[in-house]
């Protein structure tokens, strides 16, 4: 009995790993329910903890795998979720190939994020999006915000362009710190991104990048201003989008301007 006893013994949160364990079963399966099921067969969720929202996943007629950094959290995915042990995955989600796992099949992602790694979770997702047809998790209230902002919004920036170039993205519902354990300063808010139908970019996707996170590095200046590095010719410059400060740009306009200056001769 004592060694049961051991296999489901509680996860404790840890600090370092930004972890707060969802404790609310109606939002888990809410979470779980974003997923449309459109355009793939499989799922992986990121940062599964104790499997709060994994065994909602498990219910639907998809195959869930989970990565998962926490050796303690591993072990008791493994003791406790037994038809899930083969498609546990111990590695960091930044750092693994996922082509090891998917080959070129397209998944899914979910997850209650870790907020310290949560942005750069989006930006391997954009990197990934060929195989990546839907995401939906939650972020830190502000940060899913941020994501799915439009042009003329405060908190519109970097991370609003880059993913809505690809995705539509939107925004869920918010929950309270109160059903975490430990409960985290903030709201949370839960988002979904699916991926356009077309979603190749009517540009040098290197340069759209690198336009848009160097007008929003000075995003109180016209874009004439913070693209001045960028040696463009005085008749480009003169076009009247330069007038514009980067909030004010939509996403179909910052990929019009990545074609003005690529075509800049």
């Amino acid at each position: 009995m004592a060694h049961q006893k051991h296999n489901n013994h509680q996860v404790k949160a840890k600090k370092f790993l930004g972890q707060h364990f969802l404790e609310d079963e109606g939002i888990a399966k809410d979470i779980a329910d974003a997923l449309t099921l459109n355009g793939y067969k499989n799922v992986l969720e990121i940062g599964p903890g104790m499997g709060v929202l994994t065994k909602y996943l498990l219910q639907k007629p998809i195959t869930t795998y989970v990565i998962e950094i926490d050796t303690e959290s591993v072990e008791y995915l493994q003791n406790n979720y037994l038809n899930l042990a083969p498609r546990i995955i111990e590695k960091d989600f930044l750092k693994y190939d996922l082509s090891q796992t998917f080959k070129d099949q397209p998944f899914a992602i979910i997850g209650n994020f870790p907020y310290n790694i949560s942005t750069q979770i989006v930006f391997k997702t954009l990197e990934l999006r060929d195989q990546i047809p839907e995401f939906s998790g939650m972020f830190q209230k502000e940060v899913a915000q941020r994501i799915c902002s439009k042009e003329g919004s405060k908190v519109y920036g970097i991370l609003s362009v880059l993913t809505q170039a690809f995705y539509d993205a939107e925004y869920l519902f918010t929950v309270p710190p109160t059903v975490f354990n430990p409960p985290p300063r903030v709201d949370s808010g839960v988002l979904r991104l699916t991926r356009k139908a077309d979603y190749s970019l009517p540009c040098d996707e290197k340069l759209f990048f690198r336009v848009v996170k160097q007008a929003f590095q000075q995003r109180r200046k016209t874009i004439r201003n913070s693209l001045k590095t960028m040696e463009l010719s005085d008749n480009l410059k003169a076009n009247p989008i330069f007038d514009k400060r980067p909030e004010q740009l939509s996403v179909a306009q910052f990929l019009e301007l990545t074609s003005l200056i690529e075509n800049d001769k």
